[in-house]
């Protein structure tokens, strides 16, 4: 099973470790792609005043984050600390990776991708620095990241994603940089999170339902092969789970879990 999460966009900070080693993080595949948005980050923060304002437009910071452009002008060198501890929010609160059991914590290692502007993907074992740089940046070089990160995803993540379970628990802004195409697709589900009583879609809470629901697939142990074998392990686990089979060959489950309280 691979599971593709999104980031958060608070993050914990970066500490005393050993900076990063851009060639040591997994899917070496998408080193290159890495190294050029890694560069042009770097640049666009380190610059003088009139730049450092630039550099906040274009990354879309608030007068109170202009602390988060200096950070990014020191990526290179700041503390490196396992993407699972940089990485916060409601989803990865909800998650609670620090505090499951160490057989647990093999299978996340092994199932969970987390997907970045700044890195592409990354497993929650791999050493980054703190950061901020979202999916939906356009730099000024490289352009759109959703776009630059298309080609080498499509290369890297089918062999990766192998012949499992794939279930996409990411935003629309990060699924635009890899959507599984063909046989992949098929054995994909995508998860909305709806209010049960009302049918609504949850907005800032599907993301604790998310991480709870991945916590208990990793707690279980549950080891599902394909998108139906998902909805059984769901609702074996207590999970309220719809499911709509894809009309065509080619397309991903769509599963909707339902919760009573959004909270």
């Amino acid at each position: 099973m691979l599971v593709l999460l999104p980031p958060s966009e608070g993050k914990a900070n970066s500490g005393e470790g050993a900076p990063l080693e851009l060639a040591a993080l997994s899917l070496p595949g998408l080193t290159a792609a890495r190294e050029a948005v890694l560069t042009e980050l770097v640049e666009l923060c380190a610059g003088d005043p009139d730049q450092n304002e630039k550099a906040r437009e274009v990354l879309g910071l608030s007068e109170g984050l202009r602390g988060e452009v200096a950070k990014n002008a020191r990526l290179r060198t700041a503390g490196a600390r396992p993407a699972g501890e940089i990485y916060t929010g409601v989803l990865y609160d909800a998650l609670g990776l620090a505090t499951l059991d160490a057989a647990a914590r093999r299978r996340a290692a092994d199932s969970l991708l987390v997907f970045s502007g700044l890195w592409g993907a990354v497993r929650v074992t791999d050493r980054i620095p703190s950061y901020r740089c979202s999916m939906g940046v356009k730099l000024p070089a490289l352009g759109a990241l959703a776009g630059h990160w298309r080609a080498p995803m499509a290369e890297v993540l089918p062999e990766v994603a192998g012949d499992g379970l794939v279930l996409d628990l990411r935003s629309s802004a990060y699924a635009a940089a890899w959507r599984p195409k063909g046989e992949v697709a098929g054995r994909t589900a995508t998860v909305r999170v709806l209010h049960a009583p009302t049918r609504k879609v949850v907005s800032h809470f599907n993301k604790a339902t998310k991480g709870r629901m991945v916590r208990t697939l990793l707690t279980a142990g549950a080891a599902p092969r394909d998108p139906a074998e998902l909805v059984e392990a769901l609702r074996e686990l207590g999970h309220e789970v719809e499911a709509q089979a894809p009309v065509k060959a080619g397309k991903p489950w769509a599963l909707d879990v339902l919760v009573e309280e959004i909270h």
